[in-house]
């Protein structure tokens, strides 16, 4: 018997290890973000981008490691925002002046980690691509 997981997903019948369902309900979550949040598209082809750019640069592991955790930050604020906005709808379906407080905040914490990994990428990127550009 398959039970319905967040996000519409279902578990398949073995799938009663806790430790195998969590992984799954995380899954479910990232999923559920994908397919509703706009801007979680848009971050995942700009964190496309910039790995298949870091990867034709030769990037080393020195380099990698802040654009990972630059994009990890934009990711993680990206999918609090989606449970931030999801919490305050459930919670107050009418208009309420805090509620979009709440949701404001919770957006411009995207858009601080979003201009902070922008920053990231260009100090890292940017000369060995102009290197290579004007080479």
């Amino acid at each position: 018997m398959r039970t319905r997981l967040r996000g519409g997903l279902t578990s398949p019948p073995h799938m009663s290890n806790p430790l195998a369902r969590s992984f799954q309900n995380a899954f479910s979550g990232i999923y559920y973000v994908l397919r509703t949040q706009r801007n979680a598209r848009i971050h995942l082809v700009i964190t496309t981008a910039v790995g298949l750019l870091g990867t034709w640069l030769g990037l080393g592991i020195s380099q990698w490691v802040p654009l990972v955790l630059a994009a990890g930050l934009v990711w993680t604020a990206e999918i609090v925002n989606t449970a931030v906005e999801t919490v305050v709808d459930l919670s107050s379906p009418q208009e309420r002046s805090l509620a979009g407080t709440a949701k404001d905040v919770s957006a411009g914490a995207v858009l601080l980690s979003a201009a902070a990994a922008a920053l990231v990428g260009i100090l890292i990127l940017g000369p060995p691509l102009l290197a290579r550009l004007l080479s």
